[in-house]
């Protein structure tokens, strides 16, 4: 129970509830932009968009595109399987995004009140891929960064998350060893793989029960869960 001394959390998918926040952002742009003039409704257009970003996000991952590509290409391509290839409304599309997702707040259930309990016993991080620029104003509207000791973005540490070099970065910069550092995520490929290949210990949050090709250290399916762990 006491082996731990420093907990790594993933923030989107883990912390904030990202496809619930990204929704509504989606929605509110739907509207802003008269979107149904064109799209059938919200849901075509949804789905249309969550298969670009994660096409897209995947290549950003890899390093085969840069991130203002990726920025502007899951909205482009989005409105472009619709018969609209408008390039200013896409950068619109995309300024709106990074701009409003940011001040959607909503956590997981148990975030605020797990997160309270661990700092007084482990010093907390955040490792994200997510931008700097949206991430940490997450953080700030949503009332978390108090629990936090520090925060990475895969942008400042210089390495993306599945890379083991994001995480021993990352380890490095605050003087943790791998035996006394746990990962926190629900990306079985990106959190919990990378933090594998690493040497570090992972608790895998699935709330959906996902199947997967991986056994981690731990499985949780919510927040509440992590106090019979640490």
């Amino acid at each position: 129970m006491d082996a731990y001394k420093h907990v790594f959390f993933d923030l989107d998918r883990t912390l904030w509830d990202f496809e619930e926040n990204s929704k509504e952002t989606l929605n509110d742009m739907f509207v802003q932009y008269d979107l149904q003039d064109f799209i059938p409704n919200f849901e075509s257009f949804l789905s249309t968009y969550r298969n670009h970003n994660v096409y897209f996000w995947d290549k950003y991952r890899s390093g085969e595109i840069p991130k203002s590509e990726l920025r502007i290409n899951r909205f482009l391509f989005t409105i472009s399987d619709f018969g609209n290839n408008d390039q200013n409304l896409a950068q619109k599309m995309d300024k709106f995004y990074i701009t409003h997702s940011s001040e959607k707040t909503q956590l997981f259930p148990g975030a605020i009140e797990k997160l309270s309990t661990l700092c007084k016993k482990y010093k907390l991080y955040i490792i994200t891929n997510g931008f700097k620029e949206v991430q940490y104003k997450k953080i700030r509207n949503c009332n978390i960064e108090q629990y936090f000791t520090k925060i990475f973005t895969s942008e400042e540490v210089g390495y993306q998350k599945p890379n083991k070099k994001a995480f021993e970065a990352v380890l490095s910069s605050v003087n943790a060893s791998k035996s006394k550092s746990i990962m926190i995520g629900d990306d079985i490929d990106v959190d919990i793989k990378g933090a594998a290949n690493a040497g570090i210990d992972q608790i895998f949050f699935n709330p959906e029960s996902k199947v997967v090709n991986l056994k981690p250290t731990h499985e949780i399916k919510n927040l509440r869960e992590i106090l019979s762990i640490l």
